[in-house]
């Protein structure tokens, strides 16, 4: 394992990684006090040594960035997407040629979502030490037990990733993850808009002026979040932001009146801010189109067609087990409502593998062209 502190060291590491075929690589961070997460330590390996790169030492990464822009590499993480938006707020730019270790294992049959000691286990049947998870990574120095720990994190990711490569090119799953990894490497996902950031708080009320004041709140939160470099909780948590929606205030005195609002706030800085993203939202309110287009919930399946759904539940459970692919992977609940709605349009699930193995299923039940029985025999479910 070697340890990298310095600009040098890096790029003669980077050196021999551009003669690799694919890479493993982790990081430790912190972001509890932060709107972007710290990056503390860098961990990378390829099949035949391993580094740990100190970013917090007198390093430059552009050296290693490059790499990840290097399309002939492939980049393996486990569970990436953390890791994937540091380098993106760091560098601008998503890596290319990623493979994710957490999909794969998806696509090969384990667990949903499994974490990486569990995968390590099932493939190598090491038992990680994990009882250093909680190391606060921005304390330095870094003793050689914490070194180790942090290094087994990419060391065992390369196995998994052969074991993984190998499992799906023996039965011809190269493709079926694509588009999980496509939308883990996809740069929206990490571009934060602040004029977006309404649209991930959760709520039930969907007047214009509620929209409105929500919009032009979640947007000022989100701007001094990243001016600051603050969590968006420290400026103000989402039930707050919702509480003075709900209020639409016009003036201090009105804020007064909103539950949970802390006075510092309401007679500081903040609540002069607060007002005047009010005013912004009575000036500039959201269309009706926004509003109704808001207000539109999923689209729920009649009451008469509620056993047919559980029928294709139990379906994808079957074909999830025969092929050895997790449910999740082939389709969700919405998925579901678009075949029983005859919507194919609006699913993947009805067309390329996961009509093999599901969807042609799928549309044959709904058909009545299908039936699902047990022989008590062979103890086997059986379709005619």
């Amino acid at each position: 394992m070697l340890l990298i502190d310095n600009t040098e060291k890096l790029a003669e590491f980077c050196q021999v990684l551009q003669k690799q075929p694919f890479i493993t690589v982790d990081s430790e961070f912190i972001r509890e006090h932060s709107y972007y997460p710290k990056l503390c330590l860098l961990q990378v390996a390829y099949d035949g040594d391993s580094a740990i790169i100190d970013p917090l030492s007198s390093v430059d990464l552009s050296p290693f960035f490059e790499i990840l822009q290097n399309p002939d590499i492939v980049k393996v993480f486990h569970s990436g997407k953390q890791d994937i938006e540091i380098f993106y707020n760091l560098s601008g730019k998503v890596p290319q040629n990623v493979f994710d270790t957490q999909i794969a294992a998806m696509v090969c049959g384990f667990s949903e979502n499994i974490g990486y000691g569990n995968l390590v286990h099932d493939i190598t049947h090491v038992d990680l030490d994990k009882s250093r998870r909680l190391t606060d990574w921005s304390l330095r120095p870094l003793d050689q037990a914490q070194l180790e720990y942090a290094i087994c994190d990419v060391t065992y990711l390369v196995d998994c990733y052969k074991y993984l490569k190998d499992y799906m090119i023996k039965h011809q799953r190269e493709d079926w993850a694509d588009e999980e990894m496509a939308a883990l490497c996809d740069e929206s996902a990490y571009c934060i808009k602040p004029e977006d950031a309404w649209l991930r708080v959760k709520h039930n009320a969907h007047s214009q002026n509620f929209l409105s004041a929500l919009k032009y709140l979640a947007e000022w939160r989100e701007r001094r979040a990243q001016k600051f470099n603050t969590p968006r909780s420290g400026i103000l948590r989402d039930e707050v932001l919702l509480n003075i929606a709900s209020s639409f205030p016009k003036t201090v005195e009105d804020l007064k009146q909103v539950r949970n609002l802390k006075s510092e706030i309401i007679n500081g800085k903040l609540g002069a801010e607060i007002i005047e993203a009010m005013e912004k939202a009575r000036q500039n309110p959201v269309s009706a189109e926004i509003c109704r287009a808001d207000r539109k919930q999923a689209s729920y399946i009649p009451n008469h067609e509620q056993s047919l759904a559980e029928i294709l539940k139990l379906l994808l459970k079957i074909k999830s087990q025969e092929s050895g692919v997790i449910a999740r992977l082939i389709a969700d609940d919405e998925d579901l409502r678009h075949i029983i709605l005859n919507q194919p349009d609006k699913t993947h699930t009805l067309h390329g593998w996961r009509y093999e193995i599901f969807g042609k299923f799928a549309e044959q039940l709904c058909r009545g062209k299908l039936t699902i029985s047990y022989n008590p025999k062979n103890k086997s479910i059986e379709f005619k």
